[in-house]
């Protein structure tokens, strides 16, 4: 089959490897019809996910069909169309049993990381039986693939480790695919603002499109007195972080009001700076978290009763032999105006 290796920092190559094999009885294989490439991604061919070894097959979203079943599988059968969560849950470990799937003891996020993941023909899906969703017919598979990771992951670790409230001002610092993901998520919360903050125009007025209430353009250096000024010096309930470097951090840091929260999303591959000289008396929650998509389920409903429309954030195409091209295109948004692209197995 063909598939999509990493071979070391800044190296990658669309290589023929062998198809996966059941290796035990809770896993499943899946037949890959639609993935696309998540900004986790671009941050392993930087180098800044060292369980990610050179020599694995990236990917940890996507569509499927069922192609083969270990023993112990009772939920799908092959032929079954599945949405694959990039999360693999045993849904028995002391982290299972609390929805932290993320941290399951022997899964979490392991697709694309420690094992091969879903840029590939096939994929083998660990705990089949909870970490796949039945597809209804006749629903929107390019759809569904946002609900594998980028949805849920600005819906729970933006928006609602965020403690987003009807009436809230928030701050989403970083207006890419994860960062316009919370952005539609958070409009389930009613908040009274959503001030949107990127160096990119382009992705700024996508952004109002989605229902941003208001966009400030960083490059000048004059953000946080540009939010105070829209707050009355208040500063924002909650401040979002959807970049992952240490400037959009310290960002949220000078921006939040007393009492609010900085909900971190970002991958971080350096250090940041957590000036508590200027935090210790302010009673800000900080809050980290890698999805746990347990709000799939949810998700799902919203998307099928077209309350939100994650097909918005689509906007380039390719088969997956020319994903080499599609990599290009998704790690060069500013000059390609790319948000989510798809990969058609």
């Amino acid at each position: 089959m063909k598939a999509f290796v990493y071979r070391g920092p800044g190296k990658k190559a669309l290589e023929e490897r062998p198809k996966p094999e059941i290796t035990a009885g809770t896993d499943a294989i899946v037949k890959i019809v639609k993935t696309t490439i998540c900004g986790t991604d671009l941050h392993i061919l930087k180098g800044d996910v060292p369980t990610c070894q050179p020599g694995r097959i990236l990917g940890h979203e996507g569509v499927g069909i069922v192609d083969q079943v270990g023993a112990a599988v009772t939920v799908f059968k092959p032929g079954d169309h599945v949405l694959i969560s990039c999360v693999s849950a045993c849904g028995k470990c002391v982290y299972c049993r609390k929805q932290m799937y993320s941290h399951c003891t022997t899964g979490g996020w392991i697709l694309g990381n420690r094992i091969d993941g879903t840029q590939a023909e096939f994929v083998r899906t660990p705990y089949a039986d909870t970490s796949l969703y039945p597809i209804p017919e006749g629903a929107d598979e390019e759809a569904l693939v946002m609900l594998s990771d980028i949805l849920p992951t600005g819906f729970e670790c933006g928006v609602l480790n965020g403690k987003v409230q009807p009436g809230s001002v928030i701050a989403i610092v970083g207006s890419g695919p994860v960062g316009l993901a919370a952005l539609l998520t958070a409009q389930f919360f009613s908040p009274a603002e959503i001030i949107m903050i990127d160096l990119d125009d382009n992705r700024l007025e996508m952004a109002k499109r989605f229902g941003a209430t208001s966009s400030i353009n960083s490059a000048d250096g004059k953000a946080v007195e540009t939010v105070m000024k829209m707050t009355d010096k208040r500063g924002v309930d909650t401040a979002i972080e959807a970049v992952g470097i240490p400037a959009t951090f310290e960002l949220c840091e000078k921006i939040v009001t007393p009492g609010g929260t900085i909900a971190n999303i970002g991958v971080h591959g350096q250090q940041v700076a957590l000036h508590l000289e200027c935090l210790w008396d302010r009673n800000i929650s900080i809050t980290t978290r890698l999805v746990d998509t347990a709000t799939i389920p949810m998700l799902f409903k919203t998307v099928r009763s077209h309350k939100i429309d994650p097909k918005r954030l689509i906007t380039h195409r390719f088969k997956l032999e020319r994903i080499l091209d599609a990599y290009e295109t998704f790690g060069n948004a500013a000059k390609t105006k790319a948000l989510k692209v798809i990969i058609e197995a």
